[in-house]
Parts: structure tokens; C-alpha cells; sequence
């Protein structure tokens, strides 16, 4: 589902018969055509067991499905929107950053126990991101939302990236992370913040960063 971007917090959606889309809730700005819009229960294609994850540790982000004939406009509180193109890879991205996605990717559920063990949990808990991440995985594309903009920046083999956690948006490809711990200037001087914990990324892929570490 092609998506093109109008300014950098608004996009918009071509929707064909026969095909479907799924957006965030309250996400819906303008359309033309015959559209419907239909509150998803499912949590997408990942289905029950996919919503279950997310409510379990409630974080579970309301869906409608987007069906029909025409052309809808999305936005979102604001925030920055960044449209990224999967090629038959995976994306993880906490469900409250997407704003629309194709609905021919397969959606699923992430425990980030998963990407290294007990120190994924404690990444969850000590950061504030959620303990469970949404998967995307197929050919198509997907919005995800920021704030005050977003990079991609490449992980290659054998140079890892390390991200403030409160700036990481999404990352995609075959890519390990875990919580490592540094010592930044402003522990220093006596003002402890998130710089005191990273994420370190390191595989074959890219990671998006936002231009703020603010949560959504």
C-alpha cells in the first residue's frame, strides 16, 4: 500500500479494492472516495495471540482497518512521520509509534526477553520501553512516528551503534541489541540520565533515531 508523504506530519494513503490497510485509531485526518474504517480487535494480522502479548503487558494500541476505494490522509498528535519501505525483512517498532502500515505485512508479537534474556527485560523496565515489541515482516511499507524528526543510521558487521534509549524509533534486518552501561558527561557533573544506559545494535540492518529523546 503505497504511502506518500505530504510534509514531514502528514502522509498520504492510496486505498484499492480488494486490499486493506491498518491505522492507529484517531489517525484518520481527511478522505475522498469510498473508504470504510473498522475498529480492529485482532491487533492486526498477528491475531488474538498477537493482542494477548500486548495487553498482558498493557501496551496494547488500538487498530481500525482501512478498506474501500479512494484516498485517506494521516497525522497524529503532531509528531514527525517517517515512512519506511520493507523488502521482505522485519521491523520492530514499539505499536505505539505506528500511525498506518500495509495489511499484507504479517504482524506478530515480541517478548524483548527474546533479544537477550533477562537484560531485554530489565531494558524494558529501566528505560520505559515496552517489554513487548510489535514485528512487521513482508514487502510493503510502514509510518512510524517521532518526535522532531528521524535518521537512518546503517549497522554494519563488526561495528556496533549505540542509541540513547529514549531516541530509538524502530530498527530492521538481522540485528542483535542488548542494555549496556557508560558514563556520560552528565553523571559527571552530578545530572544522572538516560546517556547513564544505551542500546547497542549490532548485526546487518539499520536503526531510525529520533531528534529528541521524549517519548510519545
Amino acid at each position: 500500500m503505497p504511502f506518500r508523504e505530504i510534509n514531514s506530519k502528514m502522509i498520504e494513503a492510496t486505498v484499492l479494492p480488494g486490499q486493506r490497510l491498518y491505522s492507529q485509531r484517531g489517525a484518520m485526518l481527511a478522505y475522498k472516495g469510498d473508504v470504510s474504517f473498522t475498529p480492529n480487535v485482532q491487533g492486526g494480522q498477528g491475531g488474538v495471540m498477537s493482542m494477548l502479548g500486548r495487553r498482558v503487558a498493557n501496551e496494547a494500541t488500538p487498530l481500525m482497518t482501512v478498506e474501500g476505494s479512494g484516498t485517506v490522509l494521516f497525522g497524529h498528535g503532531g509528531h514527525h512521520v517517517q515512512v519506511i519501505t520493507l523488502s521482505g525483512d522485519t521491523l520492530y517498532v514499539e505499536a505505539d509509534r505506528l500511525l498506518a502500515f500495509d495489511g499484507s505485512l504479517q504482524q506478530g508479537t515480541m517478548f524483548l526477553g527474546a533479544q537477550g534474556g533477562v537484560m531485554g527485560m530489565v531494558r524494558g523496565q529501566v528505560t520505559g520501553q515496552g517489554l513487548f515489541t510489535t514485528t512487521l515482516k513482508g514487502q510493503g511499507s510502514v509510518a512510524v512516528m517521532a518526535h522532531g524528526g528521524v535518521i537512518e543510521v546503517p549497522i554494519t558487521p563488526g561495528r556496533s551503534v549505540h542509541v540513547d534509549p529514549q531516541a530509538y524509533v524502530a530498527h530492521h534486518g538481522d540485528v542483535r541489541n542488548k542494555l549496556s552501561t557508560a558514563l556520560g558527561w552528565r553523571d559527571m557533573v552530578g545530572r544522572g540520565s538516560g546517556e547513564a544506559f544505551q542500546l547497542e545494535l549490532s548485526g546487518s540492518g539499520a536503526v531510525y533515531v529520533q531528534a529528541s529523546e521524549e517519548k510519545l
